[in-house]
């Protein structure tokens, strides 16, 4: 019978590992931080959220194949490295915890994906200033603590955005949303715990 360590055990916790759904890496794996530091996007609602991408939203102008992405909050950066494998051009994955930007430069090199991936440290709330604007934006903050709004505030305030750019937006489904200006809503959709808002960008 294999013995737990004892509760005061310096026994680190092992990463855990996620996988990419579909696209050029699908079944490839990436990992993610012991703990609860991070809280990645379960497969189930990344598989949904891609779903409601590549068939929803072709009337708004939007397509995912060639388009520049932004992964904000991206702790794994499993949203803007799935994007990637389905056609996306380019990536950007934001996040200021040391520990992840660590674990998204492992998860960038696992599969060979430098060349179309910028990696910056930056608070998802209080963004720098955007070299390029984007097509799309993920922002998937913390639930319960009020980023959400200013995440979208801050990708409009700082020109992450272009002109018609589709945003989601992952929070518990508990949460509400208020209307942020400089966006339209398009849909709302709850899975479970979780919700997923769809909005579009239009300055």
């Amino acid at each position: 019978m294999k013995k737990l360590p004892p509760k005061n055990s310096t026994a680190k916790e092992k990463p855990g590992s996620l996988r990419i759904i579909s696209g050029a890496w699908r079944g490839r794996s990436i990992e993610v931080l012991p703990g609860k530091s991070v809280r990645p996007t379960s497969d189930r609602v990344r598989e949904a959220l891609f779903n409601r991408l590549a068939h929803s939203f072709a009337d708004e102008g939007f397509r995912l194949s060639g388009a520049r992405v932004v992964d904000v909050f991206a702790g794994t950066g499993a949203l803007g490295l799935e994007a990637l494998s389905r056609g996306a051009a380019q990536a950007v994955l934001l996040d200021r915890n040391p520990d992840v930007i660590g674990l998204l430069k492992r998860n960038v090199g696992k599969l060979g994906a430098e060349d179309r991936t910028t990696i910056m440290n930056a608070d998802g709330a209080h963004l720098p200033r955007a070299a390029t604007a984007c097509d799309l934006a993920f922002l998937d903050p913390p639930y319960g603590e009020g980023l959400a709004m200013s995440g979208l505030n801050s990708l409009a305030n700082q020109n992450w955005l272009s002109s018609g750019a589709l945003v989601t937006v992952e929070t518990d489904a508990s949460e509400t949303l208020a209307d942020a200006a400089g966006y339209v809503l398009l849909d709302r959709r709850s899975y479970g715990r979780v919700a997923i808002t769809f909005l579009k960008y239009v300055g």
